[in-house]
Parts: C-alpha cells; sequence; structure tokens
C-alpha cells in the first residue's frame, strides 16, 4: 500500500504556512460579511482609508453626480439593502436618504459622518438676507479639520459593526489623521501666498465657508444664494451680487465642476471678475483626473483658489 500520508502531510504544511503567513494576527483579514456602501465619492474615499484591506467600500451618488439633487434609482435601493455598514454626510446633505432607507428596509449599521459637528454662521461682512440663509451648511469636509470628526466617527461605526477589526480601524485611522493634519498644514502654508485683501470667495452656491472659515477667507456671495445646489437665484439677488462684487473687487468667481458657467459669465461680463471653473467640492475626479481621492481633491482646490487670487 502506497503510504499517501507522505504526499499530503507536506502540502497540508504549505496551507498552514501560508494561512499563518497572510493572517497571522488575525486583524488584516478582510471581512466577507461587511458590505460598506459610501453616499459619495470624497466619503468612500475616507472611509476606504480608515477600513483598509478589512473591506471593499462601494459608492452610491456616481463620480461627478450632485448630491444634493441625486435621485436614487430601485438599483440604488437594492444596493442600499445588501450593505451592512452605510456611510452618509448628514446634516441635510441626502435630502433623499431617509425615503431610500425606508423603501430599502432592513438592518444596517449607518454612520452620519458630520453627528456632531455645528453648523457655521455667517461672519462678518457676509450677506444674511434671503429665504435660504437659515438652512443647515453641510459642506463640513471642506475644512480638513472636520474631516477628521468624520474619519473619528466612521472609525468607531466600522468597530461597531466590525469588533474583530478594531486594531486596523484604530491604526488605519491614526495614520490618516495625521495625514489631514499634514493638509491642513499645507493649506495654511499656501493661502500665505495671497494678500489678505484678496482672500475672497465667490462661489457657485454656498460651499466654502468652512473652508472659509479656516483659513482666512471672506465670502463674498454666491450665484446660487443656497447650501443646496437645487435652489435658483432671482434676478434682484444676482444684482446684488453684482454690487457686492465691485464693492468687495473681487478677482474671481469659482464653479465646482459639473456646474453651468452661464451665469457665472454674465457676472464676469458685469464685473471683470475672472471665472474659475473644475474645482472638486461634492466628488472626486475618478482615478484618471485631477483629484483622484480626498485630500488630493482639497489641494486640487486649495491651488486653484490660491492661483486666482493671489
Amino acid at each position: 500500500m502506497r503510504q499517501w500520508w507522505k504526499q499530503v502531510l507536506p502540502v497540508v504544511g504549505v496551507v498552514l504556512w501560508l494561512a499563518s503567513a497572510c493572517g497571522g494576527a488575525g486583524t488584516t483579514l478582510s471581512s466577507p460579511s461587511l458590505r460598506i456602501l459610501a453616499a459619495e465619492g470624497f466619503l468612500a474615499d475616507i472611509v476606504q482609508n480608515v477600513a483598509g484591506d478589512r473591506a471593499p467600500v462601494d459608492t452610491l451618488v456616481p463620480l461627478g453626480a450632485d448630491p444634493h439633487t441625486f435621485e436614487p434609482t430601485p438599483q440604488d435601493v437594492a444596493r442600499i439593502a445588501e450593505s451592512t455598514v452605510l456611510v452618509v454626510n448628514g446634516a441635510g446633505l441626502e435630502a433623499w436618504i431617509e425615503k431610500t432607507l425606508e423603501n430599502a428596509g432592513g438592518q444596517r449599521t449607518v454612520i452620519e459622518a458630520a453627528a456632531g459637528l455645528p453648523s457655521r454662521e455667517p461672519g462678518e461682512g457676509e450677506e444674511t438676507s434671503g429665504e435660504h440663509h437659515d438652512e443647515v451648511d453641510p459642506h463640513f469636509w471642506l475644512d480638513p479639520n472636520h474631516a477628521i470628526h468624520y474619519v473619528e466617527r466612521i472609525r468607531d461605526g466600522l468597530i461597531q459593526a466590525d469588533p474583530a477589526g478594531r486594531e486596523v480601524y484604530a491604526r488605519n485611522a491614526a495614520a490618516y489623521i495625521a495625514e489631514l493634519q499634514e493638509l491642513d498644514r499645507w493649506i495654511v502654508e499656501q493661502v500665505a501666498r495671497v494678500p489678505p485683501a484678496r482672500r475672497l470667495l465667490v462661489t457657485n452656491h454656498e460651499s466654502f465657508g468652512y473652508f472659509a472659515d479656516r483659513y482666512g477667507f471672506r465670502l463674498v456671495g454666491a450665484i446660487v444664494p443656497s447650501v443646496s445646489t437645487g435652489a435658483a437665484p432671482s434676478a434682484q439677488e444676482l444684482a446684488a451680487l453684482v454690487d457686492r462684487v465691485r464693492a468687495a473687487g473681487a478677482p474671481a468667481v469659482f464653479l465646482e465642476a459639473g456646474a453651468s458657467p452661464q451665469l457665472a459669465e454674465q457676472l464676469a461680463r458685469e464685473t471683470g471678475v475672472r471665472v474659475v471653473t473644475g474645482l472638486y467640492t461634492h466628488s472626486p475626479s475618478g482615478p484618471a483626473g485631477p483629484a483622484p481621492s480626498y485630500i488630493e481633491m482639497i489641494r486640487y482646490n486649495t491651488l486653484a483658489i490660491v492661483e486666482a487670487l493671489q
């Protein structure tokens, strides 16, 4: 009789060795039971930095789409239904989320990244009239210091959903927070190149408030006088913006990628401002673009703003 065990034992030994080498600590292995879905692309990137190799992160709102006006399809509802962790920005950014969760049904861990952050108050010299100025500004992530709060909440939520990955999430979060702190220092250095009197922001809609507060910019006004792109300016509001831009001497108006330039070009004709397009606020650019990650989109925006205002 052939001693078959002499052939099998070496194979078993190799398998056991590979298992030990690939996951000796038991905390770096992926968790196949985790199905993580993030609402926006920038948020998915932040979540992936915390999740690391533990689980892939999928994005609900397509890259380049506006989360303010996004309308989930039946396929999107199905994706939410299949998820075990859903990460949203919160603060009113995803106006569609409550109804969509009802339609999806089921149980999952829902992480609201912005929960606990206080909404900004208008700064000195900002226009505060109009029907939209009682809205909560959800664009916390454009200040990397608020993104640190996001990371902490995402870390804690993932630990709640997957306690076995605690060490992985804690380690990844700490490393990513260090990157965000370095990003903050870099932005301060870049903004220092702009004379204080020229740190004036005119934007497509009211999205850069937290960025302005952190780095010493004055918000002159927005073409769409709302924190949501779903609003529309009146003729009186546009006329008032023209007056404010002229009075302030703002050099440029900044538009997000995908925003229609028509009203900005009208503003430019009447005031002489430069139109700067293509900023990444709600979505990264995609892998082949200039801002494929959250950190890179903040860096890209900072350089575009600094170069236009110098």
